[in-house]
C-alpha cells in the first residue's frame, strides 16, 4: 500500500507546483470545450456539404497557418512574456468560437465562413502552441519535473479527448452544433482566469533583442537540424503527423458509411482514442525518469500505424472501438515522448524555437495530410487511405529505430550534465560541458 502511494505521488508530482496546478485545472476545462468544437465542426460541414474533399479543405485551412508561422512564433516565444501572450491567444480563440456560434444561429453559415474562421484560429494556434509548450518548464520551475508535467498535460488533453467527443455527440443529438460552439467559447473563461492567477516573477520576462527575427530563426533551424537527436525526432514527428494524424478527417465516413452509425458512433470512436491516449499519458507520467523515452518513440510510431491499419480493415463497432484505443495509445506515446526529450535536451534560451519547429512538425504538416487524406479518401476510399497512412508510420518507426544507438550516444552527455544519469567517466563529464549540440 505504501509503495502504491509513492507511485501515485510520483505520477502526479508536478501538481505540487502551484502555477502548473492552476494551468492544469483551467486548461482541463477549456480543452473539453475545444474537443466539443473539433467534433461539431467536421460533423456540421459534412452535413452542410456532403463532401469528403471539403472536410479535408476545412481541416487544411485551420492548420496551414501553423506550418507557415510556427517557426517565427518560436522565435518570438523566446522574446515575449509567455504568460501574457498566452492570455491573448486564449481570448482570440474565444472570439473565434463565438463567431461560429453567431453564424450558426443566424442561419447564414456557409462553407467559406468555416474556412476563413479556421484560418484565423490556425494563426492563433501557431503562436499558442510554442508559447504553451515552452512555458511548461517555467510552471514547474525545474527541469527534472518537465517530463512528468508534459505527460500530465498529455493526460489532460486526452481526458478532454475522451469527454469532449462524448459530450459533443450528446449535444448534437439533443440540440445542435451551435450549442457546441458556444460551449467552447464559455470554456475559455476558465483557462483565462487560471492564467491571471499565476505568479511567475522574473522568469517569464524576456528583454527585447536587437538581433533580427530572421537571424534568430536561422540560428534555431541550425540548432535543431544539425543535432541528430533533435533532427530525427522532429522529422519522425512530421511524418507521423503528415500521414497518420489526419485519420480524424475520415472519421465521419467510417462512422456513417462503414459502421452505419450516427453522431453517437462518431463520438464513441473519438472517445476511444482518448481512452487509449490517456492510458499512454498516465504510463509516461508514472515513469521516474526520461531515460528510455528514446526507445519508446519508434515503438509507439509502429503501434500507431498498426492501430490505423487494423481499424481500416474492421467492419464491426466493437473491434473498431478497440483499434481506436490502440491508435490513441500509440499516438500519445509518440507525441509525449518526443516532446519530453526535445524540451529536456534543449538549451533554455532556444526552447521556444525548438518548440516552434516541434509545432510545425506536429501541427503544421497535418494540413497537408488532411488535404491528402481528403483527396485519397475520395479516390481510393477511406479504408485504403488509412492502410497507406499506417504503413507509412510503421516504416518511419523502423528507420528511426536504426538510429537509436547513435542518438543515445549524443544525448547521454546532456543527461549527465543535467544530473539525470550519473557521471561515469571524465570523458563524459567533459562532453557534458558543451553548451550547444555538437555538429556532425
Amino acid at each position: 500500500m505504501e509503495e502504491r502511494g509513492k507511485t501515485l505521488r510520483n505520477t502526479f508530482r508536478s501538481l505540487r507546483h502551484r502555477n502548473f496546478r492552476l494551468y492544469f485545472e483551467g486548461q482541463g476545462i477549456s480543452l473539453i470545450g475545444t474537443w466539443i468544437q473539433r467534433i461539431a465542426v467536421p460533423w456540421f460541414v459534412y452535413h452542410l456539404t456532403g463532401s469528403v474533399f471539403l472536410l479535408g479543405v476545412v481541416d487544411f485551412s485551420g492548420q496551414i497557418p501553423t506550418f507557415l508561422l510556427a517557426p517565427f512564433a518560436g522565435v518570438l516565444a523566446d522574446r515575449w512574456n509567455k504568460l501574457r501572450a498566452l492570455i491573448v491567444t486564449q481570448l482570440l480563440s474565444m472570439l473565434q468560437a463565438l463567431a461560429l456560434g453567431v453564424l450558426y444561429f443566424s442561419k447564414n453559415a456557409q462553407i467559406w465562413h468555416f474556412i476563413l474562421l479556421n484560418v484565423f484560429l490556425g494563426c492563433v494556434n501557431a503562436f499558442d502552441t510554442p508559447l504553451r509548450q515552452s512555458l511548461l518548464i517555467e510552471l514547474v520551475g525545474q527541469k527534472k519535473d518537465i517530463g512528468n508535467a508534459i505527460a500530465l498535460n498529455s493526460s489532460m488533453v486526452n481526458m478532454a479527448r475522451l469527454l469532449g467527443p462524448s459530450i459533443a455527440g450528446i449535444l448534437i443529438a439533443a440540440t445542435n452544433e451551435g450549442i457546441c460552439f458556444l460551449a467552447n467559447a464559455i470554456s475559455f473563461v476558465f483557462v483565462v482566469v487560471s492564467l491571471l492567477r499565476m505568479d511567475i516573477p522574473g522568469k517569464n520576462v524576456v528583454e527585447a533583442k536587437r538581433r533580427s527575427i530572421i537571424k534568430d530563426l536561422k540560428d534555431g533551424f541550425s540548432y535543431v537540424f544539425r543535432f541528430p537527436p533533435l533532427r530525427y525526432i522532429v522529422l519522425l514527428l512530421a511524418l507521423v503527423s503528415l500521414m497518420g494524424m489526419p485519420y480524424t478527417v475520415l472519421m465521419p465516413i467510417f462512422a456513417s458509411k462503414i459502421l452505419h452509425g450516427g453522431s453517437h458512433t462518431f463520438g464513441f470512436l473519438m472517445g476511444a482514442t482518448g481512452v487509449g491516449a490517456s492510458m499512454g499519458a498516465f504510463y509516461l507520467a508514472s515513469r521516474r525518469s526520461v531515460i528510455g523515452f528514446v526507445r519508446i518513440i519508434p515503438i509507439s510510431a509502429g503501434v500507431f500505424g498498426v492501430g490505423l491499419i487494423a481499424f481500416a480493415l474492421s467492419r464491426t463497432f466493437v473491434l473498431s472501438i478497440f483499434m481506436m484505443l490502440v491508435t490513441g495509445l500509440g499516438m500519445i506515446l509518440n507525441l509525449a515522448s518526443s516532446n519530453t526529450i526535445l524540451q529536456t535536451i534543449s538549451d533554455d534560451d532556444k526552447r521556444g524555437r525548438v518548440m516552434g519547429f516541434y509545432t510545425m512538425a506536429f501541427m503544421g504538416t497535418a494540413p497537408f495530410g488532411s488535404l491528402l487524406a481528403g483527396t485519397l479518401g475520395s479516390k481510393i476510399g477511406a479504408p485504403n487511405t488509412l492502410i497507406l497512412s499506417g504503413a507509412s508510420c510503421i516504416l518511419g518507426g523502423i528507420i528511426f529505430a536504426a538510429k537509436i544507438k547513435r542518438l543515445r550516444e549524443l544525448i547521454r552527455p546532456i543527461y549527465t550534465r543535467l544530473g539525470i544519469i550519473p557521471e561515469v567517466t571524465r570523458g563524459i563529464q567533459s562532453a557534458s560541458d558543451l553548451q550547444v549540440p555538437p555538429k556532425e
